[in-house]
């Protein structure tokens, strides 16, 4: 029972010692001519850095010919960096002949961008395809064009430069400035590239991370006829303007023939109200005496005269025919 005991204990100290003591990636490192003491593995393990991690980085660049430290890397892999990535980046970097030294390269990854990639899009040009940006010339016709951007890294500009979105975004106010100055949109389908010719002259590049090398219009469509639409429109606000105008006239003239009515009416009361009178007087004027009988009878004759006057002045009306 004590022999078993203490075969394991043996067992249990072996594995711990050659996790402590990577005894297998030294020699590693010592034939591939990175140079690394075993100490230094080991206190990798307490500073919890991967040593393989360290060492595959170093192996890799001292046998492209590039002199890293393993102070270095670990700095570098302790601030959250990308060991692996960053050393790729290196060697592809130098054999393209690119002049990328450790500490730019560790800036940009640190700054969140993908250094390899970057190195690889210095090397080999990416193409971005914009979006369709809808524009209008002079004459009003809309148009719809779309540009392919080719673009390479600019190492130096890609710890704080301005990214993808910022050359799409400026390619676009470009095409939109350079439709909109053409006094016809036939002028722009005849001849694409002077859009390109001078979006080009602006300078879209600046401050960001890439450098422009061509822009290409891939695509123009004719659009919506924006000048006569917003004749339309126009014409359509002073048509209802006219209608609310005429409106409100006719209201007016509505209420003043209503007022007038009211008055009319109001007088034809005060007239009807009078005639009542009349007879009141009359009797009175008996009474007190200042009418006479003959008086009487003379105003009903004049009376009588009038209503003949005005019954012979009025047209006859002729009969309407029988069916």
């Amino acid at each position: 029972m004590e022999i078993i005991i203490i075969v394991v204990i043996c067992i249990i100290a072996l594995v711990l010692f050659l996790y402590l003591v990577p005894v297998g990636i030294w020699f590693q490192a010592l034939i591939s001519g990175a140079h690394i003491s075993l100490v230094q593995l080991v206190f990798m393990r307490f500073r919890k850095v991967p040593p393989t991690v360290i060492v595959n980085n170093m192996i890799a660049a001292t046998k492209a010919g590039l002199k890293l430290t393993q102070n270095e890397l670990e700095a570098h892999y302790l601030a959250g960096g990308h060991v692996n990535q960053v050393v790729n980046a290196l060697i592809s970097a130098d054999k393209a002949n690119m002049n990328l030294d450790f500490k730019t390269a560790t800036a940009i990854d640190l700054a969140g961008r993908d250094v390899l990639k970057a190195v690889q899009t210095s090397v080999n040009p990416k193409v971005i395809d914009t979006p369709p940006v809808a524009a209008v010339a002079k004459d009003g016709i809309q148009l719809i064009a779309k540009a392919r951007v080719t673009v390479r890294t600019n190492i130096k500009q890609l710890v704080g430069g301005a990214g993808e979105e910022t050359i799409l975004a400026r390619v676009g106010e470009g095409i939109v400035t350079s439709i909109g100055s053409a006094v016809s949109h036939k002028q722009v389908l005849e001849n694409p590239d002077s859009i390109s010719k001078l979006v080009l002259t602006k300078g879209l590049d600046s401050g960001t991370a890439f450098e422009i090398l061509s822009i290409d219009i891939a695509d123009i469509d004719v659009g919506k006829n924006i000048g006569a639409q917003l004749q339309i429109d126009q014409a359509n606000a002073d048509k209802n303007i006219a209608q609310a105008k005429a409106e409100e006239r006719r209201a007016m003239a509505v209420a003043s023939e209503q007022e007038m009515k009211a008055k009319a009416q109001e007088a034809r009361a005060k007239v009807i109200e009078a005639e009542a009178e009349v007879p009141r007087a009359m009797a009175e004027a008996f009474r007190s005496g200042n009418l006479g009988i003959m008086d009487y009878y003379k105003m009903k004759n004049i009376q009588a005269d009038t209503d003949m006057r005005e019954s012979i002045a009025k047209p006859a009306t002729s009969p309407k025919p029988n069916k």
